[in-house]
Parts: C-alpha cells; structure tokens; sequence
C-alpha cells in the first residue's frame, strides 16, 4: 500500500511539474519591434514636471484600456485581445523613443491606436513621463 501510495505521489508531483511550465510571468522580457529610424534615439525634451501634465493625457485616453496605474488592467482593455500592456514593466525594459513611437504610431494588429494627429507631441512626450512615473 505504501509503495502505491509513493508511486501516486510521485506521479502527481511528475504531472503538476509538467502542467505548470506553460505559464509566464509578467515581467518577462519581451522581443519588441526595433524603433524605426525616424524615432530613434529620441529622446523626452520635456522636464521632469512634465509627468504631472501626462497624468491628466493618461486619464483622459489611456486608462480606459490600460488602467490608472497602467497595468493593463483598464475597463475596456478586459475585452482585448492581446490585452494591453503593462505599461510600468515595458518602460523598465525601453527608451523614451520607443514609448513615445508606440503612442505615436500604434501597434498594428492590436487595439493600440496611432495617437499623432490626435494628441499634440508635447502630449505624448507628457504621457511619456508619466508612464515613467508608474510602477
């Protein structure tokens, strides 16, 4: 009874293990799209004060999608797919270029809506500093 009992745990243990690999943790890196070179090397013109100005561009057309602290987590983000990115991980891993390209452009295939022509560059570079600003 023993030695069956040994061999059911051993195999329940062998079987979670295996189960449990597919899963990633949200502060995995990401392969990311290279910044184009009209972008890059950009970088934020504006000071650090700026974040208080791009907390009130965030609010107004960032967060439905991806939540007051840019997790992702917004109300409409729930319905995406892919859902949107968690802001405060993202920009721990890229530049002021790539952040302020993607609000720029969007991201094709996505939810993420081209910004430029809608919010002014001071805007964006605003929004900028403020994602910087989350954790």
């Amino acid at each position: 009874m023993k030695k069956y009992l040994l061999i059911v745990l051993l195999f329940g243990a062998l079987l979670l293990t295996a189960c449990g690999g597919g899963a990633q943790s949200s502060d995995q890196t990401v392969a990311l799209d290279p910044v184009p070179a009209d972008y890059a090397g950009k970088s934020n013109p504006l000071g650090s004060d700026a974040s208080t100005a791009g907390a009130k561009v965030f609010q107004a057309n960032c967060e439905t999608c991806h939540g007051p602290q840019g997790h992702g987590d917004g109300p409409a983000g729930q319905a995406l797919d892919p859902k949107p990115k968690n802001l405060p991980d993202l920009a721990a891993q890229v530049g002021d270029d790539y952040l302020f390209w993607r609000i720029s452009e969007g991201k094709p295939g996505t939810s993420m809506v081209a910004w430029k022509g809608i919010l002014t560059e001071e805007q964006i570079w605003q929004a900028v500093a403020f994602i910087r600003t989350l954790k």
